[in-house]
């Protein structure tokens, strides 16, 4: 996954153009003893830094830099998960309360709070399960401790073991971005343009939704933006043919980074899903490996319908993984949850707002977190 942060540049002198040089200190006159030259208190002891020790302060400010910008990115996922927490976990102190044990009328009751949480049927039986076999156990007999045991359960389910989303590993790696109409298919792209492009890629996208009249537009708008570059042609174009221009121009220009938009087309026409078949094999055809990522993007606020969305996608194009969106205005955040569960695909990206900056990769511990409402220093940790 690319990193949280992006590097800044050194300031160049004041009164000075990038790349000049500083000017020369003035010659003595005749008969006058040269002075010495002074160097700011600061240079100077930068001077005096061994080279290891500059590089440590170097990764430390780095690291610091990550942190920082880590925890505030919680606490706006804290916030946004709040709908979701009263539904969950409030409903689980009202649960607990004035409980002496753990019986068959309590975890009938903790269903019911898990399903109408978005959690899903399966997800909550694979719950209900974990907490059966505890209590078997003697593990857990205590009802005040239920929640915690819930939340170890739910963070086994979303830390999924699979390799990080890393650009690095072809060159250009395509990303290939499906999903239906309305989801924020096109900003998220546009904000991950953005990140990759402040990290120093040469970013292309490639206008693949010739059916929406102003989507080109808006991807072009996201391109200035960016700093990234472009491929489109006109509205009803083939998005093949789009995709053909985009591969070449991705290789003639030696781009880093391939973003490919799609048409937003529901996962129950068959039609419109075969199209994002031959896009495929296009771009596989021009670009040995690619497209690299197939990253479907889902609305948060639909709920258990995005994994049947999932599901659908995935049969035909064969995901390799999400982007969540939206999760700022909605009370189904247990969702993340029953993706985790039910499709065994990395979560890439969660979106908690419009800024550029509200999509960021997903961190399992963090997520658990928020829904929970601890962890409020949770950043603190290492985040490696």
């Amino acid at each position: 996954m690319f990193g949280w942060f992006r590097r800044k540049k050194a300031r160049p002198q004041e009164g000075l153009q990038e790349g000049a040089e500083p000017a020369a200190a003035p010659e003595a006159e005749a008969g006058q003893a040269p002075q010495p030259e002074m160097a700011p208190p600061e240079a100077g002891r930068e001077a005096l830094e061994p080279p290891e020790t500059a590089a440590e302060a170097e990764q430390e400010e780095i690291e610091r830099e990550v942190q920082e910008e880590r925890r505030g990115f919680f606490r706006k996922l804290r916030e946004s998960l709040g709908r979701t927490r009263s539904g969950l976990v409030s409903k689980l102190d009202r649960l607990v309360l004035g409980k002496r044990q753990i019986d068959d009328e309590l975890l009938d009751e903790l269903e019911e709070v898990l399903i109408t949480s978005d959690l899903g049927v399966p997800t909550t039986q694979r719950l209900i399960d974990a907490v059966k076999e505890k209590v078997r156990r003697r593990e857990l007999s205590d009802p005040d401790r239920l929640k915690a045991a819930l939340q170890d359960e739910i963070s086994a389910i979303v830390a999924l073991e699979t390799a990080p989303l890393d650009v690095d590993a072809a060159r250009p790696f395509v990303i290939m971005v499906v999903g239906v109409n309305g989801v924020g298919k096109t900003t998220t792209i546009g904000k991950i343009a953005s990140q990759l492009t402040g990290l120093g890629k040469r970013v292309l996208l490639v206008a693949g939704d010739t059916f929406r009249a102003a989507a080109g537009e808006q991807l072009e708008i996201w391109a200035e933006r960016s700093g990234a570059e472009i491929v489109r042609q006109k509205s009803g174009a083939d998005p093949s043919a789009v995709a053909f221009d985009g591969m070449k121009a991705a290789l003639a220009r030696d781009m880093d980074v391939v973003i490919i938009d799609t048409a937003g087309r529901l996962h129950t026409k068959a039609p419109l899903m075969e199209e994002l078949k031959k896009i495929r094999r296009v771009v596989g055809r021009e670009i040995e490996g690619a497209p690299h990522e197939v990253l479907l993007v889902l609305d948060a606020t639909t709920g258990q319908n995005a994994i049947s969305q999932a599901k659908l996608f995935n049969e035909v194009v064969g995901l390799t993984g999400l982007a969540l969106t939206k999760l700022d205005g909605t009370s189904k955040g247990g969702v993340v949850v029953a993706i985790a569960d039910e499709l065994k695909l990395p979560l890439r990206f969660i979106g908690v707002g419009e800024q550029v900056d509200d999509l960021k990769p997903f961190i399992a511990e963090d997520f658990v977190a928020a829904l929970f409402g601890n962890g409020n220093n949770v950043a603190s940790r290492d985040s490696q």
